[in-house]
């Protein structure tokens, strides 16, 4: 992997950059649109494509689980298996230390989880996680980390933090494939003394490139951004940084301010499976350039969402005769085509042609965002 930076803000730590993977480039700042188990859910491949996507995000104990790595063998790697042609960034696993926190068991060798389907249980260490990666041929491949929770303690924050530290060297001496890319993840809880220190602990590492974890895992929009502001600053300036889960739009564009790089989140799919859609407040350039002003200002986050989008609820009542498009400024021509209405109609009906049409939506919305982003800081 090579990362090339090309355009720095002169007003902010923002940046644009491109990423050159063995599965082909992506610009940044990137959003990557989620597939927990190969699949963003509603759309195929080439309809991720279209949308404007240049990378995707899979899950190592998801897919690890089911189909397996024997599949995926057979298949060599998971790029043949799910028909995606372009980069592939795996999560390490984590993120379910956290989410999974009834099923599974944290020692020094790794993580035991049970699984809640069959209740086999399966141990995945540090190792283990790099291997299942390796062979899944996953361009940007994630340390394994222990996903912090919130709150935590000083104390347990302290020992999970340095527990990842160790774990992290142990995931740099597995081989990999040429061209594959292994990040470090920043851990820390919300004490800024120990995100700094863990920032820098990090750093002195031979990743190549920084993800800020532990976030966007319950603590509020403003002790996430802090987080952000502390910790991002000392990660090394020549590699990709990475902010793992966060995903309000004012959210990424705070985050884009102060020169993060890389973004994935689960809420515009899951948002749009539940009939909420992000929709632009005006014409996208004019809403995205007043938003990026507002937040090098030091604007709060309302006032960035507040230029930036409205977020509404199809299902409710006042769109049932609406004739309007689902967004008059979304270039993606289902968004234009069909109405609130037409959509409301699909969701109170179960059609799921409904999920679809909002994925596509919610979508666009991110990464026509992200657009926008490279091309404001770039001129």
């Amino acid at each position: 992997m090579r990362f090339r930076i090309l355009t720095r803000s002169k007003k902010s730590a923002a940046r644009t950059g491109i990423v050159h993977t063995p599965h082909g480039s992506f610009r940044t700042p990137a959003f990557m649109p989620i597939a927990t188990r190969g699949a963003v859910k509603g759309l195929l491949p080439e309809d991720v494509r279209a949308l404007g996507a240049e990378i995707i995000l899979g899950n190592t104990y998801h897919l690890w689980l089911r189909p397996g790595l024997a599949v995926l063998k057979r298949f060599a790697g998971l790029h043949r298996f799910i028909g995606w042609t372009g980069p592939i960034l795996t999560d390490s696993g984590g993120f379910q230390v956290f989410s999974l926190s009834k099923h599974r068991k944290i020692t020094e060798t790794g993580v035991t989880f049970r699984d809640p389907h069959d209740g086999v249980s399966r141990l995945l260490t540090p190792e283990i996680s790099i291997r299942i990666q390796r062979d899944f041929g996953s361009d940007i491949i994630m340390a394994l980390d222990e996903c912090t929770p919130y709150p935590a303690t000083r104390r347990y924050a302290t020992e999970s933090m340095k527990m990842t530290t160790r774990w992290a060297k142990r995931c740099l001496a597995v081989k990999r494939k040429k061209g594959q890319a292994l990040f470090g993840i920043i851990q820390g809880s919300t004490f800024h003394d120990l995100r700094k220190a863990h920032a820098r602990d990090m750093s002195a590492l031979p990743f190549d490139g920084f993800a800020i974890g532990g976030d966007s895992v319950g603590e509020p929009e403003a002790v996430i951004h802090r987080i952000i502001t502390v910790t991002a600053p000392l990660l090394p300036v020549n590699k990709p940084r990475y902010v793992m889960g966060i995903g309000k739009p004012h959210q990424l564009v705070y985050a884009v301010r102060q020169g993060i790089d890389m973004f994935d989140c689960v809420l515009p799919t899951r948002n749009a499976r539940h009939g909420t859609l992000f929709v632009w407040k005006e014409d996208p350039k004019s809403a995205v350039r007043e938003a990026f002003t507002r937040a090098q200002e030091g604007a709060a986050d309302f006032r960035i969402a507040e230029a930036l989008y409205e977020k509404i609820q199809i299902t409710n009542e006042r769109f049932t005769q609406d004739l309007s498009p689902i967004d008059q400024w979304n270039d993606t021509p289902t968004s234009q085509t069909y109405s609130r209405a037409y959509l409301r109609h699909l969701f109170k009906s179960g059609e799921m042609l409904g999920m679809r049409l909002a994925t596509l939506q919610n979508l666009r919305f991110y990464l026509r965002m992200m657009e926008e982003l490279r091309e404001i800081i770039g001129t």
